[in-house]
């Protein structure tokens, strides 16, 4: 996998992105931010389809969305043809999203995961690979 990793955030997630931001950067990861850059309010989208873009170009092989909720990420990621954007709350999710869904974008509800968790979700994403076979067959059937 890409060592880079593309990150962005809402007004609600932006303390959680700059945590995993130095987390990721701690674990060898390089990582490009999409913002936002301060708790000011904005609008997710501003943030979500410019790193959606880039994950659907291949710039970017992962991405990581965070927000309040993580499902206007989600929604928003998820409009662009080849991104598979899952909304996890937990490492188990986070496994599964990849193993089963071959997941190329995280979305964490910022407000509803303890910043430790976060760390563990985020690992468990970008370390789980694909299982592909059955599950294969599925995510074909995703795509439009």
């Amino acid at each position: 996998m890409n060592t880079t990793i593309a990150i962005g955030a809402d007004h609600a997630g932006f303390h959680y992105k700059e945590a995993i931001k130095k987390y990721l950067q701690s674990q060898g990861y390089q990582v490009q931010d999409f913002g936002t850059q301060s708790e000011d309010s904005v609008d997710y989208p501003d943030f979500a389809h410019p790193l959606a873009e880039a994950i659907e170009k291949g710039t970017y092989e992962r991405g990581i969305l965070i927000c309040g909720t993580g499902n206007g990420v989600a929604i928003t990621a998820n409009k662009h043809p080849s991104v598979r954007a899952g909304l996890c709350w937990n490492k188990e999710v986070a496994q599964l999203i990849r193993q089963h869904n071959d997941a190329n974008v995280l979305c964490m509800p910022a407000r509803f995961v303890a910043q430790e968790e976060a760390y563990l979700i985020a690992d468990t994403f970008l370390n789980t690979d694909f299982e592909g076979g059955r599950h294969a067959r599925r995510v074909n059937k995703m795509m439009c």
